[in-house]
């Protein structure tokens, strides 16, 4: 058999519209891709850098030439989680063999990890941050939808969230956060939504402050998103979020996902499953995670311009399956 070999670039893609959380906006978003090729055999793996953490995509394209060697050598899945530490590039690599060893045996990703045949799944729609009134036009035109993902700054959240029930009287509504409540009277703010049917409120106070959690209480489950990255940080989320958020460009890709998935359930914690701005390239590996959870905030390629050539099926409220000629 031909020794594999890794190839890697950087796409960019438009957003649309803007994409704003509590910590800015975006027009675009790089990703980038990993392919491995034996003979005439390709697997690909995409990941989005997490800015937050200061990676850039050229840091993470040259995180993953240096692992051209390996890869050379047949490096395996389980090898890297040694090898390479969680982010974006383990990801990208992650994914790539995924697909390649998928096209390889002629066995589907969902097989591999002994899943059920996979189905449709309700995924969250995310509403972006401003000003009240132009949120409730955002979720009037999604209010069809069964899931929404609100995103928000901070003080003004209560109106936020009233603006958005306002316009999708009958969706489920799930509060992001995004560490912006470091200076507002959380429970104060989780009465005030309670009575709105929020579901869930992810990351209310800034990555490093876990330890307060554990003071807050109410009837709204905290999940933890920056807080919870791979398998080493589950530990410090315990006892003080409800749910974790798993996505793959921070755990490092599927096979630590997996891994960290396994850890929350054992230990009582409840499944989000997550992702970054991305194509549906990025987004099929995290599908069958999220088969696992409670939870899937799985739309980032309907926040874009334009996608990839086969993608992910976006029906109603749910998104279907990657096909084979995209990925696993």
């Amino acid at each position: 058999m031909p020794q594999p070999v890794l190839s890697v670039r950087i796409e960019r893609f438009p957003t649309e519209g803007a994409f704003t959380i509590s910590r800015g906006a975006k027009t675009h978003v790089d990703v980038v891709v990993a392919e491995i090729s034996v003979g005439d055999v390709r697997g690909r793996g995409e990941s989005t850098p997490i800015y937050y953490r200061g990676e850039t995509a050229e840091g993470v394209a040259a995180e993953l030439f240096r692992m051209a060697a390996a890869v050379g050598g047949s490096i395996s899945r389980e090898d890297l989680l040694t090898e390479m530490s969680a982010g974006a590039a383990r990801n990208a690599l992650d994914a790539a063999l995924w697909d390649l060893e998928s096209k390889l045996t002629g066995t589907r990703v969902w097989q591999r990890l002994g899943l059920p045949r996979p189905s449709p799944m309700l995924t969250a729609y995310t509403i972006s941050v401003g000003e009240p009134e132009v949120m409730e036009a955002a979720a009037r035109k999604a209010a069809n939808r069964e899931l929404l993902k609100v995103k928000l700054a901070g003080e003004g959240d209560e109106d936020r969230i009233a603006a958005v029930r306002r316009a999708a009287p009958h969706a489920r509504i799930i509060a992001d956060a995004n560490e912006a409540w470091g200076d507002i009277d959380i429970p104060r703010m989780v009465a005030s939504l309670s009575p709105l049917r929020v579901e869930l409120i992810e990351q209310p106070l800034p990555a490093g402050q876990e330890a307060d959690m554990e003071a807050l209480g109410g009837d709204i489950p905290f999940c933890a998103d920056e807080s919870a990255h791979d398998l080493a940080t589950l530990d410090d989320c315990l006892g003080r979020f409800d749910f974790i958020n798993i996505k793959l460009d921070k755990a490092g890709g599927l096979t630590e996902a997996m891994r960290m998935i396994e850890a929350a359930k054992a230990a009582g914690v409840g499944i989000m499953t997550g992702c970054m701005l991305s194509t549906s390239l990025g987004i099929a590996p995290a599908f069958f995670a999220a088969m696992k959870g409670q939870f899937a905030d799985l739309d980032g390629p309907l926040l874009l311009a334009r996608d990839r050539e086969h993608p992910l099926t976006f029906e109603n409220s749910d998104v279907h399956p990657p096909a084979p000629e995209l990925w696993g």
